[in-house]
């Protein structure tokens, strides 16, 4: 008698699970049938982080183009490598000695490519007072009022590959291509301020930048639009002060502001610091230098250190900062190795997770913007089975993810995805949508998943039904 119920009880486990895996493969066949699909590549793995098990898999081991869900594994190879409480730190001192207010010597800022340092995302930290008027402060404290030598940066903590090679053209002069700069200032982002004409189709005009960007040379071709949105683009070099801004922004706008990437973060920021040091009464009679500087000989007066590791990556996750996560991937051989290149921080992110993901994956950059850059669904899940069942870092990590209605979520509904149910990292381009992250089903399974879509045809917003469709009933699995 007992043999028989358990026999039923096994029939009825595999019925729920099969119910659950053919309602999501109809729901998927469904996609697949339509025109703008039907040509996509399409990789989805679903792993029930209990077991280990692999619920529902195609093409599980395509390497796909990831766009921003390759945030997923920057953040978690920085959490592990450098921990949740890891601080950048910038170090302001002087050369020289002091005599009646003045100081003979330099004054010297070695930057720590702190990510954060003026950012909007951690206004509490830097603003109120601002932070350049904390370092005036502490400099005025030592009874320095005038410097009479120069001042000098120390950028040596990253070299000097500016951006990706496999950056576009059409991406590396916005605010989204931003950048990591020893010096990164104020998010190392401009914004170009717009007046545009009442009709449709006519010549705007440039009033400003904010803040202002010297020598910098604007091409203006965006006209008026009845579109009310952002449809400017910046082009342009970090190599260079020219920029070319296409594209069309709403009509009948008094301010309209279009935001850009800074094409020198280290200059903004000498010309802040000089700027603010003076509104503080500490003067700086030398000129603007930028070069290595030995520790020992240096007078340290304060350290500025970021919020932690943890909470930046909860707002690289959470609002899908390109910046922050260039500056974690850099960061992670300028701890380990002295110095932050772009080439050995990714040669050290493939080694940390080659014994734990079952492909190998491209790595381009720390944000996913780059198009080179591949990875195969069963390898998210597999980092993210890793953070959730063997990472001390677990908390810290799942906190960074979004939950449904927040950052670049916020359009998938609360009701459907209620509390905990759904923390995911979100990723898109153009023909490019994925989702990676955890899913907690009606039956209290916890799920890791990555659904990838790319060179489908459809629009962004209809993508995004689908895969909210897709994950709904992937959730009602018992």
């Amino acid at each position: 008698m007992m043999l028989r119920i358990f026999a039923v009880l096994i029939v009825l486990f595999f019925v729920h699970t099969s119910n659950a895996q053919t309602n999501f493969e109809n729901e998927l066949n469904k996609i697949l049938s339509e025109p703008e699909y039907k040509n996509a590549t399409i990789g989805i793995h679903v792993m029930d982080l209990e077991t280990g098990e692999t619920v529902f898999g195609l093409n599980e081991h395509q390497l796909m183009i990831p766009a921003s869900t390759m945030k997923i594994i920057t953040s978690a190879t920085a959490l592990e490598l450098l921990g949740e409480n890891y601080r950048f730190k910038t170090t302001i001192g002087f050369t020289g000695k002091i005599k009646n207010s003045k100081l003979n010597g330099d004054l010297v800022v070695i930057g720590g490519g702190d990510p954060t340092l003026g950012s909007e995302y951690f206004e509490d930290s830097y603003f109120n007072p601002h932070f350049m008027d904390v370092w005036a402060q502490k400099i005025e404290a030592f009874g320095i009022q005038q410097i009479d030598g120069d001042l000098v940066f120390d950028a040596s903590i990253y070299n000097d590959d500016l951006i990706p090679d496999t950056w576009i053209w059409g991406d590396i002069g916005n605010y989204y291509g931003a950048y990591a700069s020893a010096f990164t200032i104020y998010d190392n982002l401009y914004r170009v301020i717009f007046e545009s004409p009442k009709q449709a189709g006519k010549q705007t005009t440039v009033l400003a930048t904010d803040p202002k960007i010297e020598n910098l040379n604007i091409d203006n071709k965006v006209v008026s639009s009845d579109k009310n949105r952002d449809l400017a683009y910046i082009y342009g070099s970090p190599l260079d002060n020219n920029r070319e801004i296409r594209g069309s922004i709403p009509k009948n706008q008094k301010a309209f502001k279009v935001k850009g990437s800074i094409l020198n973060p280290k200059e903004l920021f000498a010309k802040e610091l000089i700027t603010h040091f003076a509104l503080n009464g500490v003067f700086i009679s030398g000129k603007v230098v930028f070069h290595n500087v030995d520790e020992k000989k240096l007078m340290t007066v304060y350290i500025q250190e970021s919020p932690t590791l943890s909470e930046i990556a909860s707002v690289l996750n959470h609002e899908s900062v390109n910046l922050f996560a260039e500056h974690l991937l850099k960061q992670i051989s300028a701890e380990i190795l002295g110095t932050g290149r772009r080439d050995s921080s990714i040669a050290m992110v493939q080694s940390f997770w080659k014994d734990k993901v079952p492909d190998h994956f491209f790595m381009e950059d720390g944000s996913g913007l780059s198009h080179f850059n591949a990875v195969s669904p069963e390898d998210f899940t597999a980092v993210l089975n890793y953070m959730f069942n063997q990472s001390k870092n677990r908390e810290d990590f799942l906190n960074s993810l979004p939950k449904a209605g927040e950052g670049t979520l916020s359009g998938l509904s609360t009701e459907l995805f209620p509390g905990e149910t759904l923390r995911a990292k979100s990723g898109s381009m153009t023909r490019v949508r994925c989702y990676a992250g955890y899913l907690k089903t009606d039956g209290d399974k916890n799920f890791a998943f990555s659904i990838m879509f790319n060179n489908f045809s459809g629009s962004q917003t209809e993508m995004i039904e689908k895969i909210e469709n897709l994950l709904v009933t992937l959730k009602t699995t018992n």
